[in-house]
C-alpha cells in the first residue's frame, strides 16, 4: 500500500552514512561486488533523481539513486542513459509500498519527452509495471549478469543500439 509512505524528501537531505547503513541493511555488505557497482563506477548520484522515504516517526525506510552511464555502442558512440537503482528498503518495511512510491517518484521526474532512455538490473515482473522491458540481448555488462534482469525503459527503443558495453558516463 503506498499510503505508508509518510514523506518523500531529495536523498541529498539525509545524511551519507545513513544511505550507506541502509543499502548494506538492504543488499548486504558484499554488495560493492555488484555489477551494477563497476556499471556506475566513478560516478556520482544524480541529486535531482534521487530520494529517500520516510516513516510515519520520519525514519528513513528507503531509498532510491539514479546515475550517470553510457551504453557504448559497437559504433564507437557513447548513448547517456540514466541508470535506476538501486531501489532499497530495508528488509522489515519492504512489500508496504516504499519502493512503489520511490519509483514513482523518480518515474515522474524522468518521464518527460526529452528524458534520456534508462535502465536497471532488477526483476521484470516488478519494473515491468513501470515500462521497463527487457534490453537488447547484445547489451553487455561489466561482470556478470543475467540478460533476462537487464532492463531499459526509453521513448523510443529503434534510437538505441542492440549492442554495446555499459559503463559510467564520462
Amino acid at each position: 500500500m503506498a499510503d505508508a509512505v509518510h514523506t518523500l524528501i531529495p536523498l541529498a537531505q539525509v545524511e551519507p552514512p545513513m544511505i550507506e547503513q541502509l543499502l548494506d541493511r538492504a543488499f548486504g555488505p558484499d554488495r560493492f561486488a555488484r555489477t551494477a557497482y563497476a556499471i556506475r563506477e566513478g560516478t556520482q548520484w544524480l541529486p535531482a533523481l534521487s530520494f529517500a522515504a520516510l516513516d510515519d516517526d520520519d525514519l528513513l525506510v528507503g531509498t532510491i539513486q539514479a546515475w550517470p552511464v553510457a551504453l557504448n555502442g559497437s559504433d564507437g558512440r557513447p548513448y547517456p542513459m540514466v541508470m535506476v537503482g538501486p531501489v532499497a528498503v530495508v528488509p522489515e518495511r519492504q512489500g508496504e509500498g516504499f519502493g512503489l512510491a520511490l519509483m514513482l517518484a523518480q518515474g515522474a521526474v524522468l518521464d518527460t519527452p526529452a528524458a534520456l532512455p534508462q535502465m536497471l538490473i532488477g526483476d521484470a515482473p516488478y519494473y515491468g509495471r513501470f515500462g521497463f522491458r527487457q534490453a537488447p540481448r547484445g547489451w553487455l555488462c561489466p561482470g556478470p549478469w543475467d540478460p533476462a534482469r537487464l532492463m531499459v525503459r526509453c521513448g523510443n527503443h529503434a534510437a538505441l543500439p542492440q549492442d554495446g558495453m555499459l559503463g559510467p558516463w564520462k
